[in-house]
């Protein structure tokens, strides 16, 4: 978003609209984001961060009637969700969509099967080694916490260019919580450009670079996180915290 570079932005959201039947969810959502960027996107209940995610990666619902989508430089509106991913574009819902009846490495294999693939399964379990000594475990067996590092884990699996996190943190206990920050401080560290949505926005503010506020599925606010973390009356009128 930085106004003196002249390079294009990494990822670039143009004036998108978005409904759900008749319903007008997305308004005319605009921002661009830098390749390593974490980007907090946040509102409250009802402000369509959920549904713009979505948008954004293309899933049939909501239906994208107009704006464009652009990752580095290539149009991404044109896509649906599976040709989205192709190019790199990973959606963590969040109801995780783990495969119960497969195990955790079954899971991470499957989500292989597509080319192009992204780490190693071996990297994976260096990475998250909970999993590792889970490998032979019926996914669905494991905790909320656990599947939440397996659903991380299978969109690294993939060639991903830019992550979509849709409430990490939901219904996890504070210590599990804890551990899931790890893993996305992990990912920071590896320039992975990712858009976290996260009703915990004080959470999600602390782990990124820049934020959004969205206020009845129009952009309120774009700026630094530290803004909004320093700005209490902002935060007061768009996340009521």
């Amino acid at each position: 978003m930085s106004e003196t570079s002249e390079k294009r932005p990494y990822f670039s959201v143009k004036d998108i609209h978005a409904y759900y039947g008749e319903s007008y969810i997305v308004q005319g959502v605009s921002f661009d984001i830098e390749e390593g960027d974490i980007v907090a996107l946040l509102g409250r209940n009802g402000a369509g961060k959920t549904s713009t995610l979505r948008a954004l990666a293309r899933v049939d619902s909501p239906n994208l009637k107009r704006g464009e989508i652009y990752l580095d430089g290539k149009p991404i509106h044109t896509l649906k969700a599976f040709q989205a991913a192709s190019k790199g574009i990973q959606l963590v819902p969040e109801d995780r969509r783990i495969i119960g009846g497969l195990t955790v490495e079954e899971n991470l294999v499957l989500a292989q099967v597509a080319e192009p693939k992204g780490w190693e399964i071996e990297r994976i379990y260096d990475h998250f080694p909970r999993l590792g000594e889970r490998r032979n475990q019926d996914a669905i067996t494991m905790s909320g916490g656990e599947q939440q590092m397996l659903a991380v884990a299978r969109a690294l699996a993939r060639d991903v260019k830019l992550l979509f996190l849709d409430e990490p943190y939901e219904g996890l206990a504070p210590v599990i919580v804890q551990e899931i920050e790890k893993i996305l401080l992990e990912i920071k560290k590896l320039g992975i450009t990712t858009i976290i949505v996260e009703q915990n926005a004080i959470a999600a503010l602390k782990l990124a670079d820049k934020a959004l506020i969205l206020d009845m599925g129009q952009i309120a606010f774009r700026g630094t996180a530290q803004q909004v973390l320093d700005d209490q009356e902002l935060r007061h009128e768009y996340l009521a915290i």
